[in-house]
């Protein structure tokens, strides 16, 4: 086992300090609270268009049907 200076070991616990330190930067939470986060996702998901309303189309044959038969009925009466 090779034997190493103490200049080494400061300098190796100093990069490691460093890398502790931009790591701990790395995994900051941009919100302060989970209601900004929540926020924040609902935001993006509207803007891909996750949370619109979607119109219920009517088949043509189904509102032709529908037609004849209130005609029918008003006829009949």
């Amino acid at each position: 086992m090779s034997s190493r200076t103490l200049a080494e070991l400061e300098a190796d616990i100093a990069a490691l300090r460093h890398s502790a330190e931009r790591a701990g930067i790395s995994l900051a939470c941009l919100f302060s609270s989970s209601d900004e986060f929540e926020a924040a996702v609902v935001r993006v998901r509207r803007e891909q268009g996750a949370f619109r309303t979607r119109r219920r189309r009517w088949h043509p044959l189904l509102s032709v049907t529908v037609i004849a038969v209130l005609v029918l009925a008003f006829l009949l009466l």
